[in-house]
């Protein structure tokens, strides 16, 4: 399976819309995975015509948004034999992260986070952990960002990020 990740998109507040460039990258994905500061959703909307999306809550979420059915705090999910956690803020201490989310058994092999704005794969104790960046405001600056990618298959995971151009 194909997921397509993305975060931090700020819009409208700092940005009007997504990029254009976002339905090329995404084109084949059977997943979207959002790791919050959506804004509005007006984003989920439009990305769930490329896609199913989810969803997690942003520190800067409120309203309407922090209710959607897409929306959560954190997501849990198992892809073909993969557990992927889907939050805002990556856990600082993965297992002190496990009684957050509340599945003491299961550490996940996929930590999928943003906040920061700025892209990131970096593969700790067999745990990868991928921060899209944002395609919108990439390091608190309005340009264009990062997505990125994740394939799973059968127990085995890849992920890249994608400069968007």
């Amino acid at each position: 399976m194909l997921i397509g990740l993305i975060s931090d998109t700020h819009i409208p507040e700092h940005a009007k819309e997504l990029p254009e460039q976002l339905k090329r990258v995404f084109s084949e994905v059977e997943l979207i995975l959002h790791a919050g500061d959506i804004y509005s959703l007006s984003v989920l909307d439009e990305l769930e015509l490329i896609a199913p999306v989810l969803a997690s809550e942003g520190d800067d979420d409120y309203s309407t948004t922090i209710t959607d059915r897409r929306v959560k705090r954190r997501h849990v999910l198992d892809i073909e034999d993969v557990t992927i956690w889907l939050v805002h803020q990556k856990p600082a201490n993965i297992p002190a992260g496990l009684k957050s989310i509340r599945q003491p058994d299961r550490l996940p092999d996929v930590i999928v986070y943003g906040h920061t704005h700025k892209a990131e794969l970096i593969n700790n104790d067999g745990i990868l952990q991928v921060n899209p960046g944002s395609p919108t405001f990439p390091g608190y600056k309005l340009a264009l960002g990062t997505v990125a990618l994740l394939k799973v298959d059968a127990g085995k995971v890849e992920a890249e990020i994608v400069q968007l151009k």
